[in-house]
């Protein structure tokens, strides 16, 4: 049954708000007295929005409902600053989840900051979390870490500093890149190290699989994925460095990066003495 968010006068300011990364009725009652309420609301998604607001039996009226994303927030982020400076109530609403996690809505809480505005969270759904929560893995130390970048040099890079974190690590990915990822994360964190795959968390076809990065990944390959896909990985722990992972990372950051540079990438990524790792990529260039 649609819940009706309360009309009241809210103070001026700029209010964050969670919205559901599944299930409608994962929002809470307080986002939706705010979407009631507000001047002005705007939206990563103004349709997802605006349908999440019917389901809730909450009417936009004649207020403005404003497109806020990557792609315009520079020419939309004064006209916000604009009605807070007039003291007008602006709530921002995130496309499913918490603003400001993998979202748009960074720059303008940044901006309303520093213009000296008032800025409220109404906290509610996020993927990191839900994630961390049913993966089974250590919750008193994590963290995220986002999408991995895309590039060969960088990638590398990202994971090297990213595998000896002494924290439960959580990750996005696309489904066209998981199998890509685990492929990776085998190679840089080892095969042994515990994790969880979680895909389209609140969701009608939730699914979480969890296990070794060995297994995950042998139980991906081939298969066909949709939906949100959150990766969580177990902390690092005592590795006993295999010398086939540690060559073939070797000659993967060697296709990039100078001798040096790929020698101290990989030294870290395997917790190993520098010295050791270069002699290996010194036998790698006279091997050709």
């Amino acid at each position: 049954m649609a819940t009706t968010g309360r009309k009241e006068a809210l103070s001026p300011g700029l209010y964050f708000l969670a919205t559901p990364i599944g299930a409608a009725r994962d929002i809470t009652l307080r986002a939706l007295d705010i979407l009631a309420s507000a001047d002005i609301i705007a939206a990563e998604d103004t349709r997802s929005l605006r349908h999440l607001m019917d389901i809730h039996g909450i009417a936009l009226g004649d207020r403005p409902l404003l497109a806020y994303h990557d792609h315009n927030g520079a020419r939309m982020r004064p006209r916000l600053l604009q009605a807070l400076a007039e003291g007008r109530s602006v709530a921002y609403a995130s496309e499913a989840g918490t603003p400001l996690v993998a979202d748009p809505g960074f720059q303008l809480g940044r901006a309303a900051i520093e213009a000296g505005h008032a800025v409220t969270s109404a906290p509610g759904p996020s993927a990191v979390l839900a994630a961390l929560t049913v993966s089974g893995l250590p919750s008193d130390r994590f963290l995220f870490a986002g999408f991995p970048p895309s590039s060969g040099a960088q990638r590398q890079k990202w994971l090297a500093e990213l595998s000896n974190i002494p924290a439960t690590l959580i990750l996005y990915e696309s489904p066209r890149r998981l199998q890509r990822l685990l492929d990776d994360l085998g190679q840089y964190f080892g095969a042994d190290r515990r994790a969880a795959v979680c895909r389209e968390l609140t969701k009608r076809f939730e699914d979480v699989s969890r296990g070794s990065i060995g297994d995950l990944r042998d139980a991906y390959r081939g298969r066909a994925v949709k939906g949100e896909i959150v990766v969580v990985v177990d902390r690092a722990g005592d590795r006993a460095s295999d010398p086939d992972d540690v060559d073939a990372a070797l000659r993967e950051a060697l296709e990039c990066h100078s001798m040096k540079d790929a020698t101290d990438l990989v030294s870290k990524a395997f917790d190993l003495p520098r010295r050791q790792v270069y002699q290996a990529a010194l036998k790698i260039g006279r091997d050709g």
